[in-house]
């Protein structure tokens, strides 16, 4: 299972989870998965996909002001434990639960 918690200062923190196998999006939209309320977040702003092997991977879906992980804007990645990924100005850490 892997746990995204959001970072972002002065913000309430929010985690969300996805098991294994999972599709989630995040985005603005109440359609979203995960809803994150920001004005530089898309309505349906990227998705996650946790595969078979135990990874996550991250795609932009289109989003006017991009999906960035660590810092670098990312059409598609593969997130390691720790990493940062950002929406708009809300940030999220990914972690693998290995439970």
């Amino acid at each position: 299972m892997w746990i995204l918690r959001t970072v972002t200062e002065g913000e309430p923190e929010k985690t969300f989870r996805i098991l294994p196998g999972g599709v989630r999006t995040i985005g603005r939209a109440t359609g979203a998965d995960f809803g994150v309320d920001g004005a530089l977040v898309s309505r349906v702003h990227c998705r996650l996909i946790a595969l078979q092997d135990g990874g996550l991977e991250v795609r932009d879906l289109d989003s006017t002001n991009g999906t960035f992980v660590n810092g670098k804007r990312i059409q598609t990645a593969q997130l390691e434990s720790g990493d940062h990924l950002q929406i708009g100005r809300v940030e999220l850490v990914a972690v693998r639960d290995e439970v």
